[in-house]
């Protein structure tokens, strides 16, 4: 993906079909839809794809057991669904896991061991694999480190793991490929209308400080938790349709986690769901639940959300784990839809809904990642029903993601990158020392720092450092180090000065820093 060259076409459209506003799961999964059903499609968004909450899940493509407990049949029934689409069509970007229930009371293995059945046939044939009850002699082969006192077994079922961001970027690939035009750091500042309609967007474009006027049928408000902020920009009367959740995870080191099974605690003491999910050879634990009233780009972890982690994984392993063994801290907030009935945000939907305007704006907000490509395929069926588009068949359930492959081999590092592995190791004869990692601690090249500004839109040493590659959720700490010589790197290849440097470091930094247990 060239950005220069995405900017071109903004001047050789002069009516878009569709112009998505949001880069995150949503966004992104819409444009791949609109663009490979054929329609003139453009994204913008104001920062970097997946900058907000799709860059910030638990890593997990699941039909949500919880979901089940709830009672929200259909909700399970569409992520189970959409779960086996996924790893059918990205391969390399996702996983077939284990998880286990560790089981310390006499009836949890019966009782989740039913539940979890239930969830194999809900799958159908799309099931990742049977839900099995095990002894405590295997479920301690499974969670080496686990709490043994008490332990009775436990039970193993079957979900999904994958990279947010890399699948984010690879669809923003996808939907180019398929002839959609795809902008990051363009900021929608007001939308334009005729007669009362919707007839298009202005944008800045963040990088060269220009605004455009651009026109089209149709729009859609794929912005997740900033879904309100546009429907205000249409109607300053519109209620507030979000109401928004704060998830925080941590990032350990593997020793305290060995293996290569999750764990998965159905219901901790105050009933909430806990995860510690092996991935990019660290473990990343959570999550919270905790309703927030202010949405940011980069939210902070509360004081009792990192206690309540710490306390509750201790809970369940042997390791006793303090704040100074943490890697990272990350936090994401979830868009769910408003509902004044409900006291708690652990209680409100997490279906998607889709609201349509007077003027014919169409949003779409909830939803979580494993349903992205349903949620993708129902706004833009409600768009086209608005009468302003020939009807075109959804083409996704079957259309391979970019980087699609079965011939990679795991361990290697480059396996997120799928088919474009190759190409990438082919930067190490530009120059041998691109081959070289970033930082000791982190499993990135300077390599990938090339490819990721010649070839992914990457603008800042934060793109690189939090999307392209997902060092500042491995170590925090270990990519403020790295980032001078990224900066380097990304300087020389974009053409720019020290200033820049200078300023992307500073940048960069104190983003950084709210990553770490220091800020918390």
């Amino acid at each position: 993906m060239d950005r220069q060259g995405m900017i071109s076409q903004l001047n050789e459209v002069p009516l878009w079909d569709i112009v998505i506003i949001g880069g995150g799961a949503t966004g992104l999964g819409t444009a791949v839809d609109a663009a490979s059903r054929g329609y003139k499609t453009l994204l913008v968004e104001q920062f970097d794809f997946a900058k907000g909450t799709s860059s910030r899940s638990t890593k997990l493509v699941h039909g949500g057991v919880r979901y089940l407990a709830q009672g929200n049949i259909r909700l399970v029934m569409d992520a189970l669904k959409e779960r086996g689409i996924l790893l059918k069509n990205a391969p390399h970007i996702t996983s077939n896991f284990s998880f286990v229930i560790p089981a310390y009371k006499w009836w949890e293995k019966m009782y989740y061991g039913f539940g979890l059945k239930i969830y194999d046939i809900m799958a159908g044939r799309l099931s990742l694999g049977s839900t099995k009850i095990i002894s405590k002699k295997t479920a301690q082969e499974l969670l080496p480190t686990a709490e043994t006192k008490n332990l009775r077994g436990g039970i193993v079922y079957r979900d999904g793991q994958f990279d947010d961001t890399r699948l984010a970027i690879n669809l923003a690939q996808t939907a180019e490929e398929n002839g959609a035009t795809i902008l990051n750091y363009c900021k929608v500042i007001k939308l334009e209308k005729q007669e009362g309609i919707i007839a298009g967007v202005h944008i800045l474009d963040s990088i060269t400080g220009k605004e455009m006027l651009i026109k089209s049928t149709n729009v859609i408000n794929a912005t997740g938790v900033f879904t309100d902020a546009v429907l205000k920009m249409d109607d300053a009367s519109q209620p507030k349709l979000v109401a928004a959740s704060q998830g925080v995870h941590i990032v350990l080191d593997k020793k305290y986690f060995p293996g290569n099974n999750a764990l998965m605690v159905p219901r901790t003491a105050d009933g909430r769901v806990l995860f510690a999910v092996p991935w990019h050879g660290k473990v990343v634990v959570g999550t919270t639940d905790t309703p927030v009233d202010h949405t940011s780009y980069e939210p902070t972890a509360l004081e009792e959300e990192i206690n309540f982690i710490l306390t509750h994984i201790n809970l369940y392993l042997s390791a006793d784990i303090s704040r100074k063994d943490v890697r990272s801290v990350f936090v994401g907030l979830r868009p769910l839809v408003k509902n004044t009935a409900a006291k708690k945000t652990s209680l409100l939907p997490r279906d998607h809904t889709v609201v349509i305007s007077k003027s014919k704006l169409v949003s779409i907000t909830g939803g979580k990642w494993t349903t992205y490509r349903k949620m993708a395929k129902d706004v833009l069926d409600k768009t086209i029903a608005l009468g302003q588009l020939e009807k075109k068949t959804c083409v996704t359930e079957g259309l391979k993601i970019h980087g699609w492959t079965d011939t990679i081999e795991r361990p290697d590092d480059l396996y997120y990158y799928g088919s474009d592995a190759a190409m990438v190791k082919e930067l190490y004869k530009e120059n041998p020392a691109w081959k070289e990692s970033i930082h000791p601690a982190l499993p990135y090249t300077k390599a990938m720092v090339i490819w990721a500004v010649r070839n992914e839109m990457a603008m800042t040493v934060e793109d690189v450092m939090a999307r392209r590659t997902r060092s500042i959720l491995l170590d925090a700490g270990a990519s403020i180090e790295a980032s001078p010589i990224v900066a380097e790197l990304m300087a020389n290849e974009m053409r720019m000065d020290e200033s820049w440097i200078r300023e992307q470091l500073n940048s960069f930094i104190s983003i950084a820093k709210k990553y770490t247990m220091d800020d918390v």
